[in-house]
């Protein structure tokens, strides 16, 4: 007895086993989560710290160093880099794929624990990581805007309400506040009035930390009543440090405001934040790697309306993007491609099996293998994306074969004069061992797809399990359903009997493609051995041109939403940079595909040096607009390439970020070396030489070597003798120019910081510098001046009843160059050199390019390269190519000898493969299509059909 005689005795059962599997498919595509890939993100962590007023060379030796000594011996971690720059060091540590991320978070904490010791005291923060890729792009970003409200008053409500109920939301990584920092307490010194009074800038420091204080005081317990004691020891406004008593001149008491203006104002005046060209706080959300994003946006988007009534009348919450759009988008075309596929598929089979019966029996079949796919892929936790949405697009194919060869041989029997109950039994008992063979076979192809490993093979594992499922679901479907409806269903029609004119005429082309085939056929057998030399030519072409052929990593994507680094000059301040990120927006918005500019300068989480400026661009619906991305960045560079003294670069955003770097480029290839002036050296060159390739656009080095320095020299022989010490020296300069942090205000919901700094008007060259003293503990001796200044080296009593000298007294300044950023890879110094792609390029022509480039400057083996994100994949999946297209045939080779028990019989049906080879490359060639891995991926699929029509 077969297997389909029970299904076939019994159509009740059957019908309503199938209708249980309809519903469940239906309750599972339901289920489903939406994304628009499966969740491939490499575990990646990023550690952050700030040290307010430290340089790049400062935070690189005090805080990244000791910090990267301690996360290098972490196991499982695959990539180590870093970035110093102006009071801020970011660490970022990408672990491989197979790593849990909560894990791995345990062993970032402890490391971050076992190098407390070694951090500088005077930390405002604590280093603090955060479960997100830095580069990824942001879920959700939000401008917060106000026509009433202070900047001020916009960053405490970002920092107090929206960051910390945005963070709470499962699925969120991290939430940055951009273009304003939190409220602080700033008290600008004057430092004419300071020398004048003999106050020194440590004196007011001092005084300002006693003043403000915050401890517990206890309690007072009687006999029947227990008080608790509060005093008024913290000072929350601006107001009340004005009034604070700094020393006594005369017996007259000299305030802080005397010598100091004290504002409300913000942590970080050097930062800042623009949507739609006007001054806002930006907050981006980013989601924890391996969260689905529709899902995560979704519970984002129920708690803004509650987060916007909460807010203070006049502020105003506006979403600049959200990622689902795309996503939503995307996936509701391969919906319809879907859909449409399958549309078509049926009118395919009433054309060639001519009956609406048979093709109803078809039609059945085919919905239903893929409606109970959607059932198990829910079982399997897949989520509905563009990759399982296409395996089911592409295996519609796969899915209506088995039943058109089921009904094909139960007709053939019915033509010969059976009824159809009995041409059912017989048709299913000698054609089900094939529809098995069919289905083990063509799952052969993807049993390599499965074992891929990487990012790569973790992506398209849900892709080839899916396929497979269907396959599978295709052939219990045909074995048991489908016979059963044929029994019930069909209806004997004589051989040749051909009703109606359309189905006369598609009868008749069918008829002479069947004639023709038999002549090509009777041919071929004719001349034999032309026929295996033509075959043998067609494996040595397939061969030729897959070495041949421009190979790619991932098609391009259009999201919608474009990311552009704009870069100033090395020596540019925040005021010229303020006007220039203006300028570029402007010209930006502009563009009739634009519908929104958020931009942020400064240097904050996005953003490492001052000299740049980052703009998230969001554009219209791909349905309203009639140009792709690549076509608007072209526009784009064509209308910021007039605004002089700055460049820009323009990158569209990727729904697969596997780089951890925010670089000016699609692709990033990174030099290291032990020695970071050899390797400055040789980076400008590689940079120079690769600018100059036809192959690459958009060529920049991050390096950041030339900013303007002062490098000041104490005389410490001088120094010593006027009892000044090198802490004395740095604490000034640090209360001067730094923004220090010098006390905090504790509240119930948040803590404010209050800074000391110099006025403005003293920080904006170096002959400022010449009103700087520092105190000095003995007077017997003074320098005269230096280069500081040529003001005399009066001694100055100070509050302490010690003395004050000015700076150029025990020292001197020169001008040099300074580093904006310190950038480390694997903890050693390393420069990255970004690039995009000449149209018409393929990422295999740039990585040649590269390499020629190389050995065209004579490289030193002291100075090594590697590509890091897309670039450092492509060369893992172009290496791993031609195994998986063998391990493909050896197993299709291997699987069909086993079900035909012969040697020979898979040979004949491998021999059919090369010429789909040939035909696949050369229509990439035509269409000049990348050798992509989803084309690498159609050409397995290719192989499994070109089998399934040779068995």
């Amino acid at each position: 007895m077969s297997v389909s005689s029970p299904f076939i005795h019994r159509p009740i059962a059957t019908s309503l086993l199938g209708v249980a599997v309809m519903l469940g498919g239906l309750l599972g595509y339901l289920w489903l989560p939406v994304s628009s890939l499966p969740q491939v993100d490499f575990p990646t962590i990023q550690v952050t710290t700030q040290l307010p007023g430290g340089s790049p060379n400062v935070m690189a030796s005090l805080v990244t160093a000791p910090l990267e000594r301690n996360f290098g011996q972490i196991p499982s971690l695959q990539l180590l880099t870093s970035s110093s720059s102006f009071g801020v060091s970011q660490i970022t540590l990408q672990f491989e794929l197979s790593r849990d991320i909560d894990a791995a978070a345990q062993d970032v904490q402890a490391a971050i624990n076992a190098s407390a010791a070694t951090l500088p005291r005077n930390l405002p923060y604590p280093p603090v990581y955060s479960k997100v890729n830095p580069a990824d792009a942001p879920m959700v970003t939000l401008a917060i805007t106000s026509d009433t409200m202070s900047l001020r008053a916009l960053s405490d409500i970002a920092d107090t309400l929206l960051a910390q109920r945005l963070s709470e939301i499962s699925g969120v990584g991290r939430v940055t506040v951009q273009g304003n920092i939190r409220p602080a307490i700033r008290i600008q010194a004057d430092l004419s009035r300071l020398t004048n009074y003999g106050i020194s800038l440590e004196d007011l420091r001092n005084v300002i930390i006693a003043a403000n204080v915050a401890g517990a005081k206890g309690a007072l317990d009687g006999a029947h009543q227990s008080y608790t004691i509060a005093a008024n020891d913290q000072l929350a406004a601006a107001d009340a440090y004005r009034n604070i008593i700094v020393t006594y001149r005369n017996t007259a008491p000299v305030l802080l405001r005397d010598v100091a203006d004290v504002i409300d104002g913000l942590e970080n005046s050097r930062v800042g934040g623009f949507y739609q060209g006007m001054p806002a706080v930006v907050v981006d959300i980013q989601r924890q790697p391996g969260a689905n994003v529709i899902e995560t946006v979704q519970r984002i988007k129920n708690e803004l309306p509650k987060l916007q009534r909460a807010m203070p009348v006049g502020a105003t919450l506006t979403i600049v993007h959200d990622a689902t759009a795309s996503i939503r988008a995307s996936v509701r075309d391969v919906q319809f491609t879907l859909i449409l596929s399958v549309a078509l598929v049926i009118t395919v089979v009433l054309i060639f099996l001519r009956t609406v019966r048979a093709t109803i029996i078809a039609g059945v079949a085919l919905p239903l293998s893929i409606i109970a796919t959607f059932g198990i892929m829910w079982f399997c936790g897949f989520s509905l994306d563009n990759l399982s949405l296409m395996a089911l697009t592409i295996g519609t194919g796969f899915v209506i074969d088995d039943a058109i060869v089921m009904i094909e041989n139960i007709v053939r029997h019915m033509e010969n004069g059976e009824n159809a109950f009995s041409a059912a039994l017989r048709g299913a008992s000698e054609i089900g061992f094939t529809v098995i063979s069919l289905t083990v076979s063509l799952i052969a192809v993807f049993i390599p797809l499965l074992f891929m490993t990487g990012l790569v093979g973790r992506m398209f594992r849900e892709f080839a399990l899916t396929l497979t499922i269907a396959v599978v679901t295709s052939a219990v479907v045909s074995l048991t359903l489908t016979p059963m409806m044929c029994s019930r269903l069909l209806r004997h029609q004589p051989a040749g009997a051909v009703r109606g004119g359309i189905t006369r005429i598609f009868h008749r082309a069918v008829d002479g493609s069947v004639e023709l085939y038999r002549r090509t056929l009777e041919w071929v057998l004719r001349h034999e051995t032309l026929t295996l030399l033509v075959t043998g030519a067609t494996l040595i072409a397939t061969i030729w041109l897959y070495i041949i052929i421009p190979k790619g990593f991932l098609p391009l994507q259009d999201t919608g939403l474009i990311f552009a680094v704009m870069e100033g000059g090395q020596d540019i301040s925040f005021t010229e940079m303020k006007r220039l990120q203006a300028t570029v927006e402007n010209a930006i918005r502009k563009d009739p595909d634009v519908t929104g500019v958020v931009s942020v300068i400064g240097v904050t989480p996005i953003n490492a040096t001052p000299n740049a400026g980052r703009l998230a661009i969001t554009l219209r619906s791909r349905e309203e607009r009639p140009t792709l991305v690549t076509g608007i960045i072209e526009r784009l560079q064509r209308a910021v390439a007039a605004v002089p003294g700055v460049v820009v670069y323009f990158r569209p955003v990727q729904d697969i970020q596997i780089s951890t770097r925010l670089s000016r480029g699609q692709y990033q290839y990174t030099l290291t070396g032990t020695d970071a002036k050899e390797l400055d050296d040789w980076a400008a060159r590689l940079t120079q030489q690769l600018q100059k390739s036809d192959v690459l656009r958009d060529v920049a080095s991050e390096a950041q070597d030339y900013g303007l320095g002062l490098d000041i020299q104490v005389d410490r022989e001088v120094a010593g003798r006027l009892g000044v010490s090198m802490q004395t020296v740095i604490d000034t300069l640090s209360d001067a120019f730094g923004q220090r942090q010098i006390s905090t205000i504790y509240g119930q919901a948040n803590q404010y910081r209050v800074v000391l700094e110099a006025k403005p008007e003293y920080q904006n060259d170096p002959t400022s510098l010449s009103k700087l003293y520092v105190p000095a503990s003995g007077v017997q001796a003074v320098a005269q001046p230096t280069s500081l200044t040529s003001a005399s080296p009066t001694v100055i009593p100070t509050v302490s009843g010690a003395a004050m000298v000015p700076l150029s007294a025990i020292g001197r300044y020169q001008h040099t160059t300074a580093p904006l950023v310190v950038a480390h890879q694997e903890q050693f110094p390393a420069v990255t050199i970004s690039f995009n792609l000449a149209p018409g390029a393929a990422l295999s022509d740039a990585v040649s390019t590269v390499s020629q480039a190389e050995h065209e400057i004579g490289m030193p083996t002291s100075v090594t390269g590697s590509y890091s994100g897309d670039a450092a994949e492509f060369g893992k999946s172009l290496a791993g190519e031609p195994w998986l297209i063998l391990a493909a045939a050896v197993t299709i080779y291997i699987v069909l000898g086993v079900l035909y028990e012969s040697f020979i019989h898979p040979l004949t049906i491998l021999s059919t493969l090369p010429s789909a080879g040939v035909g696949a490359l050369l229509a990439l060639m035509l269409y000049k299509q990348d050798l992509s891995v989803v084309a690498l991926i159609g050409i397995v699929l290719l192989m499994g059909i070109v089998k399934k029509n040779a068995i």
